[in-house]
């Protein structure tokens, strides 16, 4: 039996058939029609569901989605920052209604790219019950997953970890807020502090360039890359502290920097996470890639 999965999202939408055992048999990928109208966004949906089911060589037994948001989980709706046209869009009914008959499922992406982790990834021979996943790429996400299982929380919004404050007064932020760590750590907020210093590239360059010219020895871009290192830090030391956490997976796109990211972080998580409990604190970069997401989607459809 396969599980057809949905990951939407302000740059791409992606839909994929897996089995069982998390493994994606099918994966088409577009992307996010830039538009005002809602249904041009949906059409892009409806139309990659449908080549989905039609490519499923077995039966498809349960739909899980996984969404930008902030979402609402009781009424099915999103209102994804990064699709302005999607105000709280009935994402949940649908789906159902493209689907006849199957369940329907749905989560926040960072919840599914925690539960993705924590089933086949990074966390998987963790013995990780109390996890924190992250995505730091053009934005911060997050999600948590409790004695195993997905916590989403009130409305479904739970460890929504981009938007916790760690600039009193900082820069504004797309969610109405100032001093949100996606304001400091994300991949764009860090080229631009860094061209705000001083910092020459090309334009058009991106995180990936501030990372090569970080390994490389430029000053400016390894400055950039230790100021959202330590506010990641402080985010994860927080969110520790608070949600008495045990590992932090960390994926995206500025993750894949590896130890230029790591190595700060973690010296600064040892100066900010004090308390005896929070001395066993792993932080370690995922495995699953950009599949996060439509693997944990599957995931929480099997639970479900």
């Amino acid at each position: 039996m396969l599980t057809l999965c949905l990951d939407i999202g302000g740059t791409k939408i992606a839909v994929a058939l897996a089995d069982s055992g998390g493994k994606l048999v099918y994966t088409a990928v577009r992307p996010t029609p830039i538009t005002p109208a809602a249904e041009d966004v949906w059409a892009v949906v409806e139309a990659m569901i449908t080549d989905a089911l039609q490519a499923a060589d077995s039966p498809v037994g349960a739909v899980g989605i996984a969404s930008a948001g902030p979402i609402d989980l009781r009424g099915g709706a999103v209102s994804p920052i990064n699709i302005a046209s999607w105000d709280h869009f009935p994402l949940r009914d649908r789906v159902a209604a493209a689907v006849p008959g199957l369940p329907v499922v749905l989560a926040g992406d960072g919840v599914c790219m925690a539960l993705a982790e924590h089933w086949i990834g990074a966390g998987r021979d963790a013995d990780a019950q109390f996890m924190l996943g992250m995505v730091v790429s053009t934005g911060v996400g997050g999600g948590l997953v409790f004695d195993g299982a997905p916590y989403s929380g009130r409305t479904g919004n739970a460890g929504h970890v981009g938007h916790v404050v760690v600039e009193l007064d900082g820069r504004p932020c797309a969610c109405g807020g100032h001093g949100c760590v996606e304001t400091v750590a994300s991949g764009p907020w860090m080229v631009r502090r860094a061209r705000e210093n001083g910092w020459s590239a090309p334009s058009g360059a991106g995180a990936s360039d501030l990372a090569a010219a970080a390994v490389a020895g430029d000053p400016l871009a390894q400055q950039a890359f230790h100021h959202g290192a330590n506010a990641l830090a402080a985010t994860i030391a927080s969110v520790g502290a608070v949600c008495d956490l045990d590992l932090v997976v960390i994926g995206g796109g500025v993750a894949k920097s590896g130890p230029l990211l790591f190595d700060p972080l973690r010296a600064k998580l040892a100066e900010y996470a004090g308390l005896d409990f929070l001395s066993g604190l792993r932080v370690v970069p995922g495995e699953l890639g950009g599949d996060a997401g439509l693997i944990g989607a599957a995931r929480l459809a099997g639970l479900s």
